[in-house]
């Protein structure tokens, strides 16, 4: 049983209608200060069938055309190569939400939507998810509480969207999903306070699933996978060639979690050993993720009403607006 709509609810566009635009449609519908105005797609709107049925569905050619029917625009496409572009060009017309997660490439990402969000006026809140996102918030809080210490991520297991897309954006890839498999060895080390050095690859390994195109050269294919920066060359990478019907069969699920681990030090001579923990386990990595977008895109909203501009990222947001409640009934119910 889902929550009335308010009448004075926040409008919210998607832009992608994948895993990621499904999970955030389904979100709104738990969030009663928001109403889905519409979807956009890349694809042919009479073919795309949505949930919401007072929704539109728009071509992505009307991105601009439809700037002020929506309060905020909830960004769903890749971070290999549709974010890169889409963002910074809604960011002219829109305050958006994105998801962006390919870590080493936040810095450019950030610049290159600060600038066009600054120029038309909006917010554009990126890299929203659990990690980076709300991963990224534990690591900076632990890192705060305990300067004496060492912090550790460890993924999963579970499926990685970004790394899936990734792997599927190869030439001659049909279709893929990639495990992300913390090793336990080292988890053990690090929830026992030892504080060890664990490079990236000691830290995780990576398995990935592949349907082939038909001709297509499989030897290139893991060699590209195996070889990729920023997702696959650190770690220890498996592929396996499966056909379409065991992906469907056996790999259909899309679980994950994770774990960010802080152990550091009190006392005038470090005697006193403290370890921060936060843990995910999800049953739906796009559902999950979806929700944490949609929280953040009322943040995003609140920020423009009170005239900020500019590129965000969670560190920016004071987690009260995150909150459908009052000031008045946060502080009285959750503090």
């Amino acid at each position: 049983m889902f929550p009335e709509r308010s009448n004075m609810a926040i409008r919210i566009g998607i832009l992608g209608y994948g895993n990621l635009g499904r999970g955030v449609e389904c979100a709104i519908r738990q969030n009663p200060d928001m109403e889905l105005v519409f979807v956009m797609t890349r694809r042919a709107p009479e073919k795309v069938e949505i949930q919401t049925k007072t929704a539109k569905i728009y071509h992505i050619s009307e991105l601009e055309a439809r700037k002020d029917e929506v309060d905020v625009l909830i960004l769903c496409g890749g971070s290999a190569t549709d974010l890169p572009k889409q963002t910074p060009e809604a960011a002219a017309y829109y305050n958006v939400v994105d998801s962006f997660d390919t870590h080493a490439k936040i810095p450019e990402h950030f610049a290159a939507v600060d600038a066009a969000a600054k120029k038309a006026g909006k917010v554009a809140m990126i890299s929203v998810g659990w990690d980076p996102g709300l991963f990224s918030l534990n690591r900076l809080y632990a890192e705060s509480i305990l300067p004496d210490g060492t912090t550790y991520t460890f993924w999963g297991k579970g499926v990685s969207q970004g790394h899936s897309d990734a792997i599927r954006r190869i030439e001659g890839v049909k279709d893929a999903k990639q495990y992300t498999i913390p090793i336990e060895s080292a988890i053990n080390r690090v929830c026992a306070g030892e504080c060890p050095e664990l490079t990236t690859g000691e830290k995780h390994t990576r398995e990935c699933f592949v349907v082939a195109e038909e001709g297509a050269d499989l030897a290139r294919i893991e060699n590209e996978i195996k070889t990729m920066p920023n997702y696959f060359a650190d770690y220890k990478t498996t592929v396996h060639f499966i056909t379409e019907e065991e992906l469907k069969r056996d790999h259909a699920g899309l679980a994950h979690g994770g774990l960010v681990v802080r152990s550091g030090h009190t006392g005038w001579n470090s005697e006193n050993t403290e370890t921060i923990e936060y843990r995910l386990t999800l049953d739906s990595n796009p559902e999950f993720t979806s929700s944490v977008l949609v929280a953040y895109a009322r943040a995003a909203y609140r920020m423009s009403k009170n005239g900020e501009s500019g590129c965000k990222t969670v560190f920016d947001v004071a987690p009260a607006l995150l909150s459908p409640m009052r000031a008045e009934d946060i502080r009285a119910k959750l503090l």
